[in-house]
């Protein structure tokens, strides 16, 4: 029987990402999310507006999407209730965010010269996708924005690929899930996630494990 729930949040499942992008400064910038999707050599992101991520793309139109491992969890995590605005906006600041300058040494993450853009890697993340934006589509509820990402080179780790193929194994790479502000890995609940906080997400019986 299906019902009617009025749910609140709407992330069923999709894999987290570490957004590298590089902020007025020259200074490196970090920022977990997990709105992204592929087709083809295009990743679509999706991100509030006011977010120093969002402020970095549009100007920089720079960016890496590093994908994290389940087994960086705790890095994730570390820094997933942070912005690198020093102004933390009203609405963030009420959910628990706070600013914190210099991400990779708070998530304990090692960046790493890309080849083509800006930005650093992270080089802790296996797959790592340098790109740039080409496009930006307001959402026409207001407030928020997707980009549209043209991959220009992916970095895999090697033992991530299929022997002699350019296809990575789907068995050896074990992606970092957010399924309701929770995460995921392995079909598991691998890490009691603070955005459930900020969510008000009531907790699931099987965190802690």
């Amino acid at each position: 029987m299906h019902v009617v729930p009025g749910l609140k949040v709407l992330y069923f499942g999709t894999p987290v990402v570490l957004l590298s992008t590089v902020n007025a400064d020259g200074s490196p910038n970090l920022a977990p999310m997990s709105s992204a999707w592929w087709l083809g050599q295009t990743a679509i992101l999706g991100m509030g507006d006011r977010s120093r991520t969002a402020e970095n793309l549009r100007r920089e139109r720079e960016v890496v999407l590093n994908l994290a491992p389940s087994s960086l969890v705790g890095a994730v995590d570390r820094i997933a209730m942070t912005t690198g605005r020093p102004d933390v906006p009203e609405r963030k600041a009420a959910q628990g965010y706070r600013y914190v300058p210099d991400k990779f040494a708070l998530g304990g993450l090692t960046p790493q010269t890309s080849d083509l853009v800006a930005p650093p890697r992270v080089a802790e993340c296996p797959i790592q996708l340098e790109g740039r934006v080409v496009g930006a589509h307001p959402l026409t509820e207001g407030g928020a924005t997707t980009y549209e990402i043209e991959v220009l080179r992916t970095h895999v780790e090697a033992d991530l690929l299929i022997p002699g193929t350019a296809y990575v194994d789907p068995l050896r790479w074990d992606p970092l899930i957010m399924k309701f502000t929770e995460f995921f890995g392995g079909g598991v609940n691998v890490h009691e996630s603070r955005l459930a906080e900020g969510w008000r997400m009531p907790a699931l019986g099987h965190i802690g494990r």
